[in-house]
């Protein structure tokens, strides 16, 4: 086994490390307090070939491997989660395009993302409908050459600034398998019929754009579907072990960032005449912080070296990797506010916001109580 990186991966981790120190670090707190999302900088990112990360080449994005993305995932939420989210899920959603889409979806669709001209999203989550997806009621029904979506989606990414998502709709209702009727479908925000409601007050990764979307008798073309018809729910569980393995890498960046903030912390400051780093009580939470993350990081890199090889493996390491991974950014986290003290309670030092920025990670692309339903799904060879 090969745990060394090639030059080209410690290449893209240098540059993007100070891409996120030089242009997210400086206006991090402010798009953070502000809750708005971070156009400049996603420009910027585009340039560079982030947004399109894991895009085709010949779609105009830069075709790095799972791992690669992994890596750079890692280094934008160790800087700084929110708008590391911003730039990482521009092209939220194109996975499924990319698998099963058609040639002239890839290129209207996953070429403006890669580009920066447009950020796009997926639409899964319901007012009702978290967890569990195959309780998803957003419907679409065929008219002539057309689909005719009505219904709510929620927590939607990029909501309110997106330009098109891919939207799990209902579309065989009488369907007797309770995971088929199922597919996936291209909205265009500019539509008749289609409103976006920003949410605000969110915990953490504030800067990320998060809004409810409602379909009234919005229309797009037939051609807007996305691979075969009532076939959505199986592609969405394909996409599910990709996305995880990224969040997985959230969940590392968020705990290595903390890990850095502590033991800066830990070096400068002083209580009773020494620095509280030659305290054995902080040198075992940094050794303990250290140690997770770098657990955290093997087993989330397998999972990308799983998910690029389409190892058989593949969804119990992903749901493994989140699971492992965010519970491990939401620990090192909690340590990293404990050893700034005080000074970790206020948004003076970034610990505070790494505190609030953790918690999604446990949350968001499947709860860790469904990661832990899957893996042992897994281990005992069960279905769905």
């Amino acid at each position: 086994m090969d745990f060394e990186l090639t030059k080209e991966q410690q290449a893209i981790r240098d540059e993007v490390r100070k891409f996120a120190e030089n242009e997210i670090e400086p206006i991090a707190k402010e798009y953070d307090q502000k809750e708005e999302y971070p156009w400049e900088i996603i420009d910027k990112a585009a340039e560079m070939g982030l947004t399109g990360a894991n895009i085709p080449i010949e779609y105009g994005g830069a075709g790095y491997s799972p791992l690669e993305v992994a890596i750079i995932v890692e280094e934008l939420f160790a800087v700084d989660p929110g708008i590391g989210l911003c730039i990482t899920s521009a092209a939220f959603g194109g996975d499924a395009i990319r698998e099963f889409g058609t040639e002239e979806q890839k290129e209207k669709f996953l070429t403006p993302v890669a580009e920066g001209e447009a950020v796009m999203g997926a639409a899964i989550s319901e007012p009702d409908t978290g967890s569990d997806v195959s309780s998803v009621s957003t419907t679409a029904e065929k008219d002539g050459d057309e689909w005719v979506l009505n219904g709510n989606k929620m927590w939607i990414t990029n909501g309110s600034i997106g330009d098109y998502f891919v939207v799990m709709c209902k579309t065989d209702p009488e369907a007797e398998d309770r995971y088929a009727g199922f597919s996936q479908i291209i909205v265009e925000s500019d539509r008749d019929g289609f409103e976006a409601d920003k949410i605000t007050g969110k915990l953490g990764i504030r800067a990320s754009d998060t809004a409810e979307l409602i379909f009234d008798d919005l229309r797009v073309p037939e051609e807007n579907l996305v691979g075969t018809r009532g076939m959505g729910f199986l592609q969405l569980m394909q996409f599910f072990d990709e996305t995880r393995t990224a969040v997985a890498a959230q969940g590392v960046g968020i705990a290595k960032g903390a890990c850095e903030q502590a033991l800066e912390y830990a070096q400068e400051r002083e209580q009773f005449g020494r620095s509280i780093s030659d305290f054995q009580a902080i040198q075992h939470k940094l050794a303990d912080m250290h140690t997770k993350t770098e657990a955290a990081r093997n087993l989330t890199y397998k999972s990308a070296w799983s998910v690029a090889n389409e190892d058989g493996q593949l969804t119990q390491l992903a749901s493994m990797a989140k699971e492992f991974a965010s519970r491990t950014a939401v620990e090192c986290a909690d340590e990293a506010v404990q050893i700034h003290g005080g000074s970790g309670y206020v948004n003076d030092f970034d610990a505070e916001r790494f505190y609030r920025d953790a918690k999604i990670t446990q949350i968001y692309e499947g709860t860790t109580e469904i990661q832990k339903n899957i893996i042992a799904r897994e281990l005992l060879g069960k279905g769905f």
